[in-house]
C-alpha cells in the first residue's frame, strides 16, 4: 500500500549540518498526521553526508545512495522512482526554504483539487531574503522562459514543490535533464503532457550562500534551456514512449542500485 507522502531531500556535501535539518523535517511533518517517508538521496557524496543522515535514526528515513555525482536533476528522479507516496514534493537538504511550507503546499493542492503546486519568490506573500545579483539573475531566466515556454508559473527554479504521484510517473521517465535544468524541464513536460492545473504558494527564503552561480554554470542552464526547447517544440521528443528510470547508466561505474 502506498504511503501518503513521500519527501524527497537531494544532497551533495550537506556533512554534519544534514542530520540537524533532517530533524527540523521530521518535526514539521509529524504534526501533519498521514504516513510519510522522507527519502534522503546522496549524489555521490564522498563526506560523511550518508553516515549523518543515517544517524538521524528514524524509520521514516531512507538514505539512498550511489557513488557517481550525476546533479540534483538526476537525484531527484532518482528519488521519485524509489518512493511510494501518492503526493510527492521535493525540498533542498539545506533547508533554506523552510519545511513547515509543505503543510500549506498540501492545503493548496487538495483544496483547489491541482496536480501541481509549485513554490514561488514572486508569490505577492513571500519572504524573500537574497542577494540582489541573485534576484536580477532570476528575473532574467524568468523572462526568458516566459518567452519560450507557455507556462502559467512565474518562478520555475524554488527548491520546493508538491506533485499528486500520477504528473511525477508520467513525466520523470521521459526527462533527458540530469543538472542545471531539470526544474524547467519537469514543469515543461507536465504542461505539454496535460498536467495543467498548477497553483504558485508563497515561500519564506533565507539564503544562506551555501550556494553559487558562476559562468559556467550559468551558460549549462542556459544549454539546457534550449535544448528542453528544441526537443519539445521540434523534434517532440517527449511524444515518444518514456525512456527507463534514471539509474541503470550507473551500473558497472561504481554506482549499482543500492539504498541503504
Amino acid at each position: 500500500m502506498n504511503r501518503e507522502l513521500s519527501v524527497i531531500v537531494p544532497a551533495y556535501r550537506e556533512g554534519a549540518r544534514i542530520h540537524d535539518n533532517l530533524r527540523h523535517l521530521i518535526e514539521e511533518l509529524e504534526p501533519l498526521g498521514l504516513d510519510y517517508e522522507v527519502l534522503v538521496v546522496s549524489d555521490g557524496n564522498q563526506d560523511d553526508t550518508v553516515a549523518e543522515a543515517e544517524r538521524v535514526g528514524s524509520p521514516r528515513v531512507r538514505v539512498l545512495a550511489y557513488e557517481v555525482n550525476m546533479g540534483k536533476g538526476f537525484a531527484l528522479g532518482y528519488g521519485v522512482r524509489h518512493s511510494e507516496g501518492e503526493l510527492v514534493t521535493f525540498i533542498d537538504a539545506d533547508m533554506e526554504l523552510h519545511p513547515k511550507e509543505i503543510r500549506a503546499f498540501i492545503e493548496i493542492l487538495k483544496a483547489g483539487d491541482h496536480q501541481v503546486v509549485v513554490g514561488s519568490k514572486r508569490h505577492p506573500s513571500s519572504q524573500v531574503h537574497y542577494p540582489l545579483l541573485r534576484r536580477l539573475q532570476s528575473r532574467a531566466y524568468q523572462l526568458l522562459i516566459s518567452v519560450l515556454f507557455d507556462l502559467a508559473v512565474t518562478d520555475t527554479q524554488t527548491g520546493l514543490k508538491l506533485f499528486r504521484r500520477e504528473v511525477l510517473m508520467d513525466v520523470v521517465p521521459r526527462l533527458a535533464v540530469k543538472r542545471f535544468a531539470f526544474d524547467l524541464e519537469l514543469l515543461a513536460v507536465a504542461h505539454h503532457r496535460g498536467f495543467r492545473r498548477v497553483a504558485e504558494a508563497p515561500v519564506h527564503l533565507d539564503y544562506q550562500f551555501s550556494s553559487t552561480v558562476n559562468l559556467r554554470s550559468a551558460f549549462r542552464a542556459l544549454w539546457d534551456t534550449m535544448a528542453i526547447f528544441y526537443r519539445l517544440r521540434i523534434l517532440r521528443y517527449y511524444d515518444r514512449a518514456p525512456g527507463t528510470w534514471p539509474a541503470p547508466e550507473l551500473r558497472g561505474q561504481g554506482g549499482p542500485d543500492r539504498p541503504r
